[in-house]
Order: structure tokens, then sequence, then C-alpha cells
């Protein structure tokens, strides 16, 4: 582990990341953010889903540096008397999980269908090319909305695990479409090239020439372009939490957390919304910059 690290620390992308300030900073934040939401079962000093230790009493009390907060509760509590911190860091769980597993989801159906498109060419390019000018002409924010609206209404009932899963999915559906066409556009450029024309001689089959040769050098654009999506796709989760349509309420995430509390911002209460903003903010900026700096670091003209 240590030597895998040395050498990447050596290498070329290594040297850039020690050298670049905004990128060690990011991934400081990202760091702090992904390890306290993966551990908010021990990290986090309250369980604010776990009802039997709410106290309504405590319910909408300020911060614990204000004059009348509780040292009990750093960051105050909510309308029901969640502790924010502890609601930070599961609402940011949860905003993390279903981020990653849309970017996951969207980029294997995008790279699946911009390597189809760019190595067969013909019909079946011309027919998903215009599929993702259908999709780029609708918001994505708009499209989402509409499947997640869509898929509640058809399970009103559901498990939260269904609810999730159509969150996903709605998604998923706005995001492919990037992945599809950069993915096509750089295999549109290596399949012309001498290693693929040779392996075509040699009579490779044109599935394993995809699988082996084109996807391993068209998957640069892809990482900075998934890392880069994480933040969009999270952002677009605590958009349709905070009009309704997102998560259940019983698991809030960052942008369930902000609706409740904008419901109590001009009555005083500002740290139930401004604090989950705040950590969306952080996330999402966090690993824009880590994506802008993989984008700068992969690109060999600025090296």
């Amino acid at each position: 582990m240590r030597q895998t690290l040395a050498r990447w620390l050596d290498s070329d992308i290594g040297h850039s990341f020690r050298t670049s300030p905004v990128a060690i900073t990011a991934a400081a934040i990202a760091f702090v953010c992904v390890f306290c939401a993966v551990f908010a079962n021990w990290v986090a000093p309250h369980n604010p889903f776990d009802l039997t230790t709410l106290e309504l009493s405590d319910a909408r009390r300020p911060p614990a540096w204000s004059a009348e907060g509780s040292a009990k509760y750093l960051l105050g509590t909510d309308d029901q008397g969640r502790d924010i911190l502890s609601a930070l860091m599961y609402g940011a769980r949860i905003s993390l999980v279903v981020g990653a597993a849309s970017v996951l989801l969207s980029m294997v159906i995008g790279v699946v269908l911009g390597l189809l498109a760019g190595f067969k060419g013909g019909w079946l390019d011309a027919f998903l090319m215009r599929l993702c000018d259908v999709m780029l002409s609708f918001p994505p924010i708009l499209v989402a909305l509409l499947i997640a609206g869509v898929g509640r209404a058809m399970f009103p009932n559901a498990h939260d695990t269904v609810a999730f899963g159509v969150l996903i999915v709605s998604i998923t559906l706005t995001g492919w479409v990037q992945y599809a066409r950069t993915v096509r556009g750089s295999t549109l450029v290596e399949r012309n090239k001498e290693y693929v024309q040779a392996a075509r001689v040699t009579g490779v089959p044109p599935l394993r020439i995809m699988l082996r040769h084109v996807l391993p050098n068209v998957t640069g654009p892809v990482l900075v372009l998934a890392t880069i999506h994480v933040a969009t796709a999270i952002i677009t989760e605590a958009t349709l939490s905070f009009l309704g349509v997102g998560v259940p309420p019983t698991s809030p995430s960052l942008g369930t957390l902000i609706r409740v509390g904008n419901d109590y911002l001009f009555s005083g209460e500002w740290w139930i919304t401004i604090f989950p903003g705040l950590m969306l903010i952080l996330i999402a900026l966090s690993v824009n910059l880590l994506g802008d700096w993989l984008r700068d670091a992969l690109n060999p003209r600025l090296r």
C-alpha cells in the first residue's frame, strides 16, 4: 500500500497534486465530509433518526455558542429536536450514496452507448445521437422532477428502497448523455488509429477491440466527467428533495434539511437551513475543484 502510494506521488499526476494547494485543500475537505458521512454512526454525537432519544423541548435550540444555546448541541437543533450536526452527517451520507450511485449508473450506460455509437457508426450512431439531442433539449432538473414525480405517484406507499431507486433512476436518465457524447467522440478518433486497424486485420472480434483497445484509451475524459458529475448529481438530489419529490421524509438528505429549515428562516431560526446549505456547498465545491484539477492533470498539453 505504501509503495503504491509512493509511486503515485512520484508520478506526473501525483506531482501535480502535491504542487496544487487548491487540489490539496479540496481533497482534505472532501475527505472529511465523506469520512463523517460514512462513519456517521460512530462520529455523530447523536442519532437524529432514533425517535426514542428526541425531545420536543429541545426543538429549535440555537447553536452552542449563542446566548440561548445549549452545550449539548454545537450547531443547534431543528423543529423536531434533532441535533443539526448529527443530521448533517447522516444527511450527507444519503446525498453521497444517491449521487455516487446515479453517477456510476450514468457512466456505465453512457460509456456502453458511446462505444457502440462511435465504433459501429451508421444508423445506430445516428439514432443514439438524435436521442442525446432530444434529452439535451430538456432541462435536466425538469426531466428528473418529472420522472421522480411519476415514480412516486405510481408507488405511493412504496418502501424507502423503492423511493431511492426511483430517485437514482431519475438522475441517471438525465446524466448518461454527457458520457455517451464524450465517449463517442473519443471512439471516433481511436477507431481510425493504427493499433485498431492492426487488430482488425489480425481477426480480433469487434467486441474485444472495443473493450481491450478502445475503452482504456477513452477512460481519461470519462473519469474527469464523472468527478464533476458527482457534484451535479448531489445538487440535483438536493433540489428534488427540497421540492418534496426526493428521498422519503423519514430519511432526510441535505436537500430535505434545507427545505425543513426554510420554513423557519424568517422567524429567526437561521441555523436550521444555513448549516445544511453550507455542507452542500462544501461538498459540491470540493468535488468540482478536484474535477478541475484532474482535468488539467490528465491534459498532456498542460504538463
